[in-house]
This record gives C-alpha cells, structure tokens and sequence, in this order.
C-alpha cells in the first residue's frame, strides 16, 4: 500500500469512527463513500489483500439473507469472510467493509444496479445470482434491462469466476447459456422440485412472462414464488435447466422455520432453517451452491444453517418486553406476498393449536400488524406496488393493524380494498407512535401476563427507522455493530 493510499484510508476510517462515537448513523457508507471519493479505484486496491478470493451475491430479493447463511457457513468453518453484514450493498458498502475488516476471502452483498461495477473492480471468484422481480421502477427501470446487464457481465467474467444461478428464474437461469444456447462453464443452478409448494394459479405479482430469447410467452408447468417456478418457451424451446442442488422435500412451520430435503452432487442433506417461508428455502439452496463451490462439506453446511440467526429486519424477532416483535421486510410484490403467505400460514398454525383448524378466525381473534409503507428514495418513489401484492390473502386473519409511514394513508386503502375491515384499520403515520399503538392494541385482549406478539411489516427506510427507534430504546444493537 503506498504512503499516499495509507494515508487515505486513514483519513477514510477516522470519519467513520467519529460518526458512528457521534451516534448520528453512516457508520456502515460513510467511510468508504469518503475513501472512493479520494481513491476511485479502492475496491480493487483493497481487494487485493483477498488471498482467497471473494464471492458477490445479489438478487432482488434474499441477498442479505443469503449472504448471512453463506458467512455463518464460512465462519462455523473457521473462515470469517470480510462481509458488509449490516446491508449496505452499494459500492460504498463494499469498501467500507473492505477499509475495516481483515480476512483472507471476501463475502459481499451487492445491489443489482452495483453488481457489473463492483465485479468488474473486485474480480470475484465466485457470484451467486438469486432472483430478479419488479423493484424500484424508478432507479432500476425495467427488469429485463437488468437482466441484459447482468448477462454482459456473467459474459465478460466466464472463464474468471464461477456462478450459482437459481434455474427456477428464467431471467438468472438464461445466464448460464451463451447466444447459442450451449451452457458456460463454471455455472451450478439450484432450485425447488417439490411440487406441493407450487401455487395453486400465477399471481399479479408474475414478472418474467416472456422468453428473453424469442419474445414468445413461457409456458408454466409450476410456479412457486412470483415467476419462480418450472417453465419452457414453446417457440425455440428454451426451458428451465435441471439444478444440481434442489429442495425435493419441503416443511413450511409458518414462523417456526421450515425444512427441506436438498440433493447435491455429493449426496442428500436435510436443512432445518430457523427462518420461515419458501423465500428463505431458495436462500438455503442458493447458500448451500455456493457454500459447495468454496468447498464446504454438506453435514457442515446443514448444520451452520440450522443455527443461523435472521439479519436484521428479515423476520428477526426483538422482545419489547411483555410482547415480541417480528419484522418481516416487505419492499415489492413479490416479497410482500412471500411475507403474507408465511403470516396466513403462522395464523392457521395458531388456529390448529387452538382445536379451531379450518373455521373462519373468531372476531376479535387473529394476528396484529404494523405496516409501515415509505416512499423515499431508498424505497422508490413509485409505491403502486401496494396494488399488484395480493393483501386479499390475509385479511380474515387479522386482528387488527396500524399504518404508518410517509405514506400510511394509501396503505390503508389498499388494505379496505382488499376486503379487509376498516374497523380493524388504524392510520398513524409517525414511526414512534404508531408503533406504541401498534403494540399496546396488540397487548389487548390477551391475558394478565401473557405474551403479546405484533408482526412488524415495514419497506426498507421504514426498516430503518424503526430500527433506530429500538435502538435509542435500549431494545437492539445499532445495526452497524
């Protein structure tokens, strides 16, 4: 490192240090978006000191999440990664994580729109793409431009870097073939053969309709989150390539987690993830490709999984004493409805267990709901979203629920629209106080020293407040530490 380097890094480090004593944020971008301003080249320079290389993993939805499953395999194995574990997934992120963790292999998180920029600058040895779905139409633009995006740089890395594609999105799975439709090398596909998790019709919340190689209309064999699913063009033949890690066997338990019986190259595995939802079974296979490409064993991999804890608002629960909070990120439709799905299931659990399994929730009974819709920049500006996510799904299971945000008043419309009672609709846009409401409504009803349970549903600024809040509380750690 030269003498001028060195002394930008310093420089770059001590702002972060004094903004996080400060207690004003911008601890996780404050010191690498400093260090790129004076160094634009920094990602390389630092990632230089990688000696076993780094691996990058983005995706729409689930990346934070995967790449916590993947750094929980990595640090069970004795190999903690230089990972941006808080979530910050710009190319600021990525240096900040770089400036001021050591490590001999890197794990990084990377937004969609960053993923060509900081793979060219980093040189991953291995990149594992998720999903993409409809986010943010006012930053990313369409979906399909994202993809043509990443299939220059899948393109221009083969050769260089491995790649564990989810062969259920036509978008990613298109990736591993070349123009001529023969595979890339270096590509592992994962995905779900288990067909009695598919849903039972397409949703509104469908994105990837047509073949990206002649325009004509797929053909839906199954589908089993959004677009995700089993899938063939009729026209040229382009179809879902079969994947070398599948979940053939799966357990959905609501909140409780899930389970799964995975087949790899190297034999069966059985996960049983803490974490609930199909969602976060396709992390699971997304983080056990990769984890068998940086040479993992499998029972290593199972039992890393099995003891992860969530990333900070991926249905992470938090006690607030006398009533435990659970915060289910929601920042699409096809997130929102993977969330919805869980919850319904969570509340027809809570009904089996009461005698009450198959009969309509009792008034006065059901889940309680904070939704907290925002609509800046972070979460886009464009929040008609709201509209395409199938809220019909819950409504009869919920208790009651509160609305805020920036843009609280609209939630609650989608939510009468979607049939749901508006007596059990309540608007309060400021964060603080909705969610004193929120929880003191949800401690209604229930018996003198029983436990309240309030399900948190906030997009990603709102997250992010609301994480502030239980922090100034004493409830939770800043999320930079």
């Amino acid at each position: 490192m030269s003498v001028l380097f060195g002394t930008k890094v310093a420089a770059a480090r001590a702002l972060g240090a004094a903004s996080r004593a400060s207690g004003r944020g911008g601890g996780t971008t404050l010191p690498g978006r400093v260090l790129l301003r004076l160094e634009p080249e920094a990602i390389a320079r630092l990632g230089e000191r990688l000696d076993d290389g780094a691996t990058l993993v983005s995706a729409t939805n689930g990346k934070t999440t995967t790449a916590g499953m993947i750094a929980a395999v990595l640090a069970a194995e004795g190999r903690p990664p230089v990972h941006n574990r808080a979530g910050s997934n710009m190319s600021w992120g990525v240096a900040t994580a770089l400036l001021e963790q050591r490590g001999r292999e890197g794990l990084f998180e990377v937004d969609e729109a960053w993923l060509p920029r900081v793979a060219e600058q980093l040189d991953p040895a291995l990149i594992v793409l998720g999903n993409l779905f409809r986010d943010q139409l006012d930053r990313y633009g369409e979906i399909e431009a994202l993809a043509d995006e990443w299939a220059a740089t899948v393109a221009a890395r083969e050769g260089a870097s491995a790649f564990a594609l989810n062969a259920d999105d036509p978008l990613i799975a298109d990736l591993g073939r070349d123009g001529e439709e023969r595979p890339r090398a270096g590509v592992s596909y994962f995905g779900i053969e288990d067909a009695s998790q598919a849903l039972p019709q397409l949703q509104h919340a469908f994105d990837a309709k047509h073949c990206r190689r002649c325009g004509h209309p797929y053909e839906y064999e199954r589908a089993f989150v959004g677009h995700l699913g089993h899938y063939r063009c009729p026209n040229c033949g382009a179809e879902r390539p079969q994947p070398e890690v599948a979940a053939t066997r799966i357990e959905l338990r609501g909140m409780e987690g899930s389970s799964a019986t995975v087949r790899t190259p190297v034999g069966e595995i059985q996960l049983e993830l803490p974490l609930p939802g199909l969602y976060n079974v396709y992390n699971a296979l997304a983080a056990v490709t990769a984890c068998l490409r940086l040479g993992v064993e499998p029972a290593r991999i199972a039992a890393a999984l099995g003891g992860m804890r969530a990333a900070f608002g991926r249905v992470e629960t938090i006690d607030l004493g006398g009533a435990a909070l659970s915060i289910l990120l929601i920042k699409n439709p096809a997130g929102a409805n993977e969330v919805l799905r869980t919850l319904k299931l969570e509340a027809e659990r809570s009904l089996a267990g009461s005698g009450t399994a198959g009969a309509a929730v009792p008034a006065g009974s059901g889940i309680d709901l904070w939704i907290a819709l925002n609509d800046r920049i972070a979460d886009g500006r464009d929040v008609s979203w709201i509209w395409d996510a199938d809220f019909e799904l819950l409504g009869e299971a919920v208790r009651r629920v509160v609305c805020a945000g920036t843009r609280a008043p609209e939630m609650a419309l989608r939510l009468k629209y979607a049939g749901w009672e508006t007596a059990r609709i309540e608007v309060v846009p400021e964060i603080d106080a909705s969610l004193d409401r929120a929880v003191a409504r949800a401690r209604e009803g229930v018996p003198d020293g029983g436990p309240a349970r309030l399900f948190a549903l906030p997009t990603y600024t709102a997250l992010l407040e609301l994480r502030k809040l239980l922090s100034d509380r004493g409830l939770a750690k800043e999320f930079w530490r």
